[in-house]
């Protein structure tokens, strides 16, 4: 933590020293912007949320930090491996076969965002810890204009300060000072009302020890169709065991589960929900929970799952937790907060270089964090749509323009045909959500192989065209169950694992003809040609 004075000045303030904090103060840390990072607390610092994606690493060797984590230590995570029905075998995804190298991590948040607050630091970011923001100012005091120009502090003594900039990154997780203070645009999602509570665990059994699959983590829906349970191994020999479930289901169960008909304690509610999960209730075995005589050994969280109607402004952008998050079944919060805030320096340093017009860099950040958060969030319903055993109604949660932008490459396959229906409805979004399901099909790398030797390369190849329902009918043998079930997990994958390129994914799709240009030291915006 740098030990000078906090400047008067800044051109861009950060508030917040996540992962998407410190990874946009990097980026324009590098590029030669002064860049000032507020940090409320003092790293390192607890946070929830272990399990990395393989997009993450491509998005740290942007920035030249992939060793430094690489080399830290943490858990390798070879895959996945989802159980939604109990009658049938669960769901492996191979991470090894996204990447040449170690493809992801399941991480210990406080090292890992320490290790990123740090280089940050090293790149040129005056970071400041035990600084709390506590009020933004805006242009002609009216904050109806939403020009943020300075932003009030405390610090570690409790004397105020302040201080101006030109450009404002907001990455203050869920607190979302500009979009629940000031914007007041921060909507939950209505279809994910859901409630987590977790613990750390030791000396528990391993998922598939010896096998290519060794230690990978372990998710698994409840048997009473209301969520989902988590296993995630780490690198200090505990593993993260959490539940997640529909909160009014939760509220219910923890009210009627006590037989002297009181409500069950977190920690007793929180045991009585891994009797749901008889498989990562096995993967436990003699394990214990770490600290189990203390009342905090069990965290929960609620109403964790939102998103709002614009992500970027006049001179700011929100990124992170601050701009949207969804439910974490998939494991994207991590992922949406790098790309977040690479967009958010990309677009700041385009509008600064004079690539384009402020309004329009702040249109690109707005339409690459709500395209990256539907496509999330469709996948994420596509599973619980399976947990659950029905149509979700998610109308209400998904923009119509971020659906087109995000999904359109489907409209063939869910219509069969470009041209029909451009106006958004529920039954096309069940439908991409029935695509999107195959993502997590009861496959795995065995089945994959068989498959591929037996159908050929091109039918199974990740780089062909997506096919309709009846292409894939056509091209299957009657029958082949198992060649069913690999092809429709390849074809869905196509539409998903663009997500995992990192940031060749943010020059990969423009906006209103602009792409990001993701040279260093000319970092911003291309306008095609």
């Amino acid at each position: 933590m740098s030990s000078k004075v906090v400047p008067t000045h800044t051109q861009v303030l950060v508030i917040g020293g996540g992962p998407a904090g410190s990874y946009s103060a990097a980026i324009l840390a590098r590029e030669g912007f002064s860049v000032t990072l507020l940090e409320a607390q003092a790293f390192p610092r607890y946070h929830i949320g272990e399990s990395m994606l393989p997009s993450v690493r491509p998005f740290l060797r942007f920035i030249g930090a992939d060793e430094k984590v690489a080399t830290h230590g943490f858990c390798r995570k070879p895959g996945a491996a989802v159980k939604f029905q109990q009658s049938k075998q669960e769901g492996y995804t191979d991470f090894t076969s996204l990447a040449t190298q170690d493809p992801a991590w399941n991480v210990i948040r406080s090292e890992f965002d320490e290790i990123l607050l740090r280089h940050a630091e090293e790149l040129g970011a005056l970071v400041y810890e035990r600084h709390r923001v506590l009020e933004i100012q805006f242009a002609d005091d009216d904050a109806s204009t939403l020009r943020p120009t300075s932003a009030v502090f405390s610090g570690p003594s409790g004397v105020q300060g302040s201080i101006s900039f030109d450009y404002l990154i907001d990455a203050s997780g869920r607190t979302g000072m500009m979009s629940t203070k000031y914007m007041k645009n921060r909507r939950m999602n209505s279809s994910l009302h859901n409630v987590a509570s977790w613990g750390y665990w030791t000396g528990t059994n391993k998922y598939k020890p010896g096998t290519s699959r060794d230690n990978a983590p372990w998710f698994e829906a409840l048997t009473d169709g209301t969520g989902w349970a988590w296993f995630i191994p780490l690198h200090n020999g505990s593993v993260s065991v959490g539940v997640v479930s529909d909160q009014a289901s939760d509220i219910a169960k923890r009210s009627l589960s006590s037989k002297d008909g009181r409500r069950l304690l977190l920690k007793e509610h929180y045991f009585s929900q891994l009797q749901l999960a008889p498989n990562l209730h096995m993967l436990l075995g003699d394990g214990v929970l770490i600290e189990e005589e203390q009342s905090t050994c069990v965290r929960s969280a609620s109403d964790f799952s939102y998103a709002a109607d614009c992500y970027a402004g006049d001179h700011f952008r929100l990124v992170g937790d601050a701009s949207a998050f969804i439910d974490p079944f998939f494991s994207s919060g991590v992922h949406l907060a790098l790309s977040g805030a690479l967009s958010a320096a990309t677009s700041i340093s385009a509008a600064v270089r004079g690539d384009c017009s402020e309004s329009d860099a702040a249109c690109f950040h707005d339409q690459k964090i709500a395209v990256a958060y539907t496509r999330f969030l469709l996948v994420v319903m596509s599973a619980y749509k399976q947990i659950r055993s029905q149509d979700i109604p998610i109308l209400s949660d998904v923009n119509e323009d971020n659906f087109d932008r995000a999904f359109d490459i489907l409209r063939p396959v869910i219509q069969g045909t470009a041209d029909i229906g451009k106006t958004l409805a529920e039954d096309e979004l069940q439908k991409t959500m029935d695509f999107c399901k195959h993502v997590f099909a009861p496959t795995d790398p065995e089945m994959h192989a068989a498959v591929g030797a037996r159908l050929g390369p091109e039918l199974c190849s990740p780089l062909a065209p997506i096919l309709t329902k009846e292409q894939i009918d056509a091209a299957l043998p009657a029958g082949d169950k198992v060649a069913r079930l690999v092809v429709k997990e390849i074809n869905a994958r196509k539409a998903v694992h663009t997500m995992y390129t990192g940031p060749v994914h943010l020059s990969a799709e423009s906006v209103n003809g602009l792409t990001a240009r993701l040279e260093c030291g000319q970092l911003g915006l291309s306008r095609a040609l």
